[in-house]
């Protein structure tokens, strides 16, 4: 049976079309009441809603597209019923309407991957060509800096030749010839351009580079949280608002003129006297206010210059907490004499009576026949060893050094102009003379909350040294050099010197190490020696174990007046 719905015009012989579409229907008719046996639906229900010979022709085609469509059992009783006498052309339209939905929705799908397809075409075209624009862009920049450099070339050639030509000296000859050359480069720039991009410029690898540019590009990645001491000119001349004291003392920081805690804590109040005494208050200003603002700068200028030592940066916090105790009905001429004498006090108090009273201390435990072994130069201890002699004890010293800075040999100075007999090694040799010493003096940059002692570099190892030997070891140091930080190695805090200390001399390995790869020396101003390998520490209030350091921190403010 032929699928297509539309009936055949050849008729057989002897039947009319009529009877053939009656017979075709009678025998569906049959097979679908086959169906609703099988299913359990009522035969009787099915025979009744459709006689074969009483049916129109066009009640016969609405019931032949419903079997085609194959509705459910249940809804063929309703579409029978519901079924409208139509002609013939009524039902071409409706079958042609039904073909040409089905066909408007293919191509409607076709018409949608048709455009997403040329979307995506669209993307990546328009991908392509903003990367082709990148690039040409860059060519172009690339070839717009190589035509400027031709062209400035050949300019100052042309100058060049005017002025030669003008003066009459035979110099046209070369300055035509570079004319020649600038005109040959601007002719293959085009070719040049993408080669000079690539690579870099021979004269920024050629051009000298400053010795704070060196610093800067040449730091070990461990260190570099670190600060440095900056030795640009700039930073100590034609500075309207840093007083001519700050910063001479900023130029004597960097250069090392002035080295030690207590020798820059000295020279950083002193000059602070000078900034007391000249200031002026601003009108309709607060003297204490605005003091403290001017002294904030002048503090600024001397970290730029070089990281604060401990002691400075105690001492500028107790001047601070003085300028907001000053009364404010006092006239400034008052106000002013009682700062420097608060300075003064301060220098005396903290510095010059606590050196008093740890030599004091310490002058207990020389006795004749000692062998004392110290590293570098202290204040303090030089003191001490002085105090020592003027009692007549009869002992000797043993300078210990470490480059770069060879700060022994000052201490060496100081103690054999005095008449004490002193011996100098190096810290390689330290395990060679140790035997001989019976005690070890220190001195100390600050002591940390935490009873760590930070000092210069080659402390810890004098001390690890000592420790080894059983030989006893003692950090003379003064309470305004503690500090509340607390640290457990020497990377945290510390302060970067400059890497050309480190070479001696031009036929040094060392030399010229910025041109030599990744080479980047490392020249670290202070260590940090643990508290087990430190016997006492002496102090102006006594001697103490390591630590005792949050005590005195917590004691020093109420009862001694810190």
């Amino acid at each position: 049976m032929s699928a297509n719905p539309t009936p055949t015009i050849n008729s057989p012989a002897g039947k009319s079309r009529e009877e053939i579409m009656a017979e075709r229907e009678a025998k569906k008719l049959a097979k679908q009441m086959k169906k609703t046996k099988s299913l359990g639906t009522n035969p009787e229900a099915a025979s009744n809603a459709a006689p074969v010979t009483s049916k129109p022709v066009a009640h016969v085609i609405s019931q032949k597209q419903e079997v085609i469509a194959k509705p459910p059992p249940s809804e063929i009783d309703t579409q029978t019923t519901a079924a409208v006498d139509k002609s013939r052309e009524q039902i071409k339209a409706e079958r042609e309407a039904k073909k040409k939905a089905k066909q408007s929705l293919k191509e409607a799908k076709a018409a949608g991957v048709t455009e997403i397809t040329a979307k995506l075409d669209d993307t990546k075209i328009t991908e392509n060509l903003s990367e082709k624009n990148l690039q040409e862009e860059k060519k172009k920049s690339a070839l717009s800096k190589a035509e400027r450099r031709a062209i400035q070339e050949a300019q100052r050639a042309a100058k060049a030749q005017a002025l030669a030509q003008k003066s009459g000296t035979p110099k046209a000859k070369p300055t035509s010839a570079s004319a020649k050359q600038a005109n040959k480069q601007l002719a293959d720039v085009t070719v040049k351009a993408t080669v000079t991009s690539a690579s870099p410029s021979p004269t920024k690898s050629i051009s000298p580079v400053s010795k704070s540019h060196r610093i800067n590009d040449c730091k070990v990645r461990l260190f570099n949280h670190l600060e440095k001491a900056r030795q640009e000119v700039n930073l100590f001349l034609n500075n309207t608002h840093i007083h001519p004291s700050i910063a001479r003392l900023g130029e004597q920081y960097a250069q090392r003129t002035i080295v030690g805690s207590n020798a820059r804590c000295i020279g950083f109040l002193n000059a602070l006297k000078m900034v007391i005494r000249d200031f002026e208050t601003p009108p309709k200003k607060e003297f204490a206010r605005s003091l403290e603002t001017t002294i904030t700068n002048s503090v600024e200028h001397l970290q730029k210059c070089r990281p604060l030592a401990v002691s400075v940066s105690n001492a500028y916090k107790h001047i601070k907490h003085v300028l907001t105790q000053l009364p404010t009905d006092q006239p400034e001429t008052e106000l002013k004499e009682n700062l420097c004498r608060f300075i003064d006090t301060y220098i005396e108090n903290q510095i010059g009576k606590a050196a008093e009273a740890i030599s004091y201390s310490v002058q207990e435990k020389i006795s004749n026949g000692d062998v004392i072994l110290t590293f570098g130069c202290s204040s303090l201890i030089t003191y001490i060893f002085e105090e020592a002699l003027r009692r007549r004890v009869d002992f000797r010293v043993i300078v210990v050094d470490s480059r770069p800075f060879c700060e022994g040999q000052e201490l060496l100075r100081r103690l054999t102009v005095k008449g004490i007999p002193c011996s100098y090694v190096l810290i390689n040799a330290v395990s060679f003379v140790m035997p001989e010493a019976t005690k070890v003096l220190l001195g100390a940059h600050a002591l940390l909350a935490n009873g760590y002692v930070m000092a210069r570099t080659g402390t810890a190892q004098v001390a690890l040294v000592a420790h080894s030997f059983n030989v006893p070891v003692l950090v003379c140091c003064e309470t305004h050099k503690f500090s509340e930080r607390s640290q457990t190695d020497a990377i945290v805090y510390n302060e970067l010197g400059n890497p050309d200390d480190l070479i001696r001399s031009a036929q040094c390995s060392l030399a010229n190490w910025q041109t030599k790869g990744k080479m980047s020396p490392l020249n670290l101003m202070y260590d940090i020696t643990p508290p087990e390998l430190v016997t006492a520490v002496v102090t102006e209030v006594s001697i103490l174990p390591c630590t005792s350091v949050p005590v005195i921190l917590r004691i020093k403010p109420t009862e001694i007046g810190y």
